[in-house]
């Protein structure tokens, strides 16, 4: 890894680079959330939540957080609840405008994934916005067809995508429970 390139935890000073890096990436597509909302996911799981440094300034962020499988944050309210589920929902991986092509993003999520793979989760969801698709697809992600659709929260051409974990050596998963009901992830 470059030396000038930190990949940590996401921290309460990273805030205000955040919500403005968040803001130029999702306005123009319609889908920018306001603080509170950001802020809420980073609450429910701190230690699935990073940022890329670069020199010493904020190149990009990831938010993930465990959410029932198959079902997704709503982009206009915060998160209220937590949940207990082996599968993690990465809701935000944006890089910089000047610092992409340069790997980051790839850190990001090879630290998501052994972040993941230690806690026992199964698998990491998403949706892809804004195209996005093929970026997440060259990353081992699939197409979940059994996932309700996203909605208009999150555009036109949003895509519920998946990839399963490989099970960590010395790590028990839990035995399955029944999904949330309907009512449990609104």
């Amino acid at each position: 890894m470059n030396p000038d390139v930190r990949i940590r935890q996401l921290a309460d000073g990273d805030w205000d680079a955040l919500t403005t890096l968040e803001a130029a990436t999702y306005t123009p597509l319609g889908l920018s959330e306001d603080r509170a909302a950001l802020r809420s996911r980073a609450d429910a799981s701190p230690a699935t939540c990073f940022v890329a440094e670069r020199g010493g300034h904020l190149a990009g962020y990831l938010l993930a957080l465990p959410y029932p499988s198959r079902a997704h944050p709503r982009l206009t309210r915060a998160e209220h609840r937590r949940f207990a589920s082996r599968n993690l929902h990465l809701h935000d991986l944006v890089i910089a405008p000047p610092q992409r092509r340069r790997g980051l993003a790839g850190l990001l999520l090879h630290r998501l994934t052994a972040t993941a793979t230690t806690h026992g989760y199964e698998q990491i969801s998403l949706i892809a916005v804004g195209g996005s698709h093929p970026f997440w697809a060259a990353r081992g992600f699939t197409p979940d067809h059994r996932a309700p659709a996203p909605g208009p929260d999150y555009g036109p051409d949003a895509l519920c995508m998946v990839r399963p974990l490989p099970a960590r050596a010395g790590v028990r998963r839990p035995v399955r429970h029944r999904p949330a009901a309907p009512h449990e992830v609104s």
